[in-house]
């Protein structure tokens, strides 16, 4: 106590006397706070041991949070999340649509390039294990994604003012997109997993193996096309918005670089969204059967 006052003193109090005074005049108070039976009686000492403890225990240095647990409790530590887990998922999907394309060489070079894709790494890396790792970094991704873009809405939404004019505040094109589109992203991937991964939800006879034959199978309905083009039509919007926010994030944007990252947001969302989408149609259309 000497330490953080005079002699016997508590800052804002006074001396040890002056406190033991106040503690008399409020031992109901204290009483309740400790859990004390009231039909025990405390003396002056007693009332201040117990006062002075909770005093030196406040103030004691609390133990300080972690790095990483200050920069993801702060938005920018969030966007920041949101700007790395996104660029990954990018990437990831740039290699994925090259390899989709290769349905277009027939069915041996398709189920080829599956089937490589489960030995990549051999034989340093056991069967699958490599396929595995790109799942497990994608995973995390995703839900280091979806996460701090929820708490990121959140905080958002609480930060508001409690009135507006208008009963519901107008959200902005970009956010409804980012919002919207992430929604049905994240149940698009659910769905693309047990169709056609584990075959759970595939229509006809899921054949193990046989990446190729499931495809066609899936696209040679109608709901399939409609789930999958809707959700490359997400896919699109949610990269042109995504992009360039995650390039402002990382302190790519600069007032010269805008121009040229908007049109590499766009190129790059265009490209994406065709070269998915054009594995349906060439289902549909009879290119791939």
């Amino acid at each position: 106590m000497d330490q953080i006052g005079g002699p016997g003193e508590v800052p804002g109090l006074g001396d040890r006397h002056e406190v033991l005074e106040l503690l008399e005049l409020h031992t109901a108070t204290i009483v309740h706070a400790y859990g004390i039976e009231p039909d025990h009686v405390l003396d002056r000492s007693a009332l201040g041991a117990l006062a002075f403890r909770d005093m030196a225990l406040a103030t004691r240095t609390d133990r300080r949070p972690s790095m990483a647990r200050t920069v993801w409790d702060s938005s920018v530590g969030k966007k920041t999340v949101m700007a790395v887990s996104g660029l990954i998922m990018v990437l990831y999907l740039v290699a994925h649509m090259i390899g989709n394309l290769k349905i277009y060489f027939g069915a041996g070079e398709f189920n080829h390039y599956a089937h490589w894709l489960r030995t990549v790494g051999e034989p340093f890396m056991h069967y699958e294990w490599t396929l595995w790792l790109i799942r497990v970094v994608l995973v995390v991704a995703v839900v280091a994604h979806a996460v701090s873009a929820y708490q990121l809405s959140r905080r958002d939404i609480n930060a508001r003012p409690s009135k507006y004019v208008h009963k519901k505040p107008r959200a902005s094109y970009a956010t409804r997109t980012m919002r919207w589109g992430g929604i049905i992203l994240g149940l698009f991937i659910v769905w693309h997993i047990l169709d056609l991964t584990t075959g759970t939800v595939h229509s006809g006879g899921f054949q193990e193996g046989h990446p190729y034959q499931n495809v066609v199978d899936t696209f040679s309905t109608w709901y399939g096309n409609v789930i999958y083009i809707v959700a490359m039509l997400a896919l699109g919007l949610h990269i042109r918005h995504g992009f360039w926010s995650a390039a402002q994030t990382l302190g790519a944007g600069r007032r010269t670089r805008d121009r040229a990252l908007k049109t590499v947001a766009n190129v790059l969302a265009l490209v994406l969204t065709a070269g998915f989408i054009c594995v349906p149609v060439g289902v549909m259309t009879g290119v791939v059967s």
